[in-house]
């Protein structure tokens, strides 16, 4: 029922849009294209974060502090119970 719209209604819309913003519209033009700018910037220092972090040698041997302790590997086994048998008081 309702479509893209067509040329005719995009023409309106930028007309309406010339209308409101008027004198502001480069200010406005201008602050959107320096958050598209900083967005970009933070999207590649993110991807070059990764990137160095992909890098990194993995050491299985020294974990991060903080990290917890691998789940599958094996456990020291519990030391013999020593308890002294008591006698039945009867």
């Amino acid at each position: 029922m309702f479509g893209l719209p067509g040329w005719a209604e995009l023409l309106l819309i930028a007309f309406v849009g010339l209308l409101l913003f008027g004198k502001r519209l480069p200010e406005v033009a201008r602050s959107l294209g320096q958050s598209v700018v900083e967005f970009k910037r933070g999207m590649q220092g993110f991807k070059n974060d990764m990137d160095r972090a992909a890098q990194l040698p993995s050491n299985s041997s020294s974990a991060p502090a903080g990290a917890l302790p691998d789940q599958n590997a094996p456990r020291p086994a519990a030391p013999a119970s020593s308890t002294p048998n008591q006698p039945n008081a009867e």
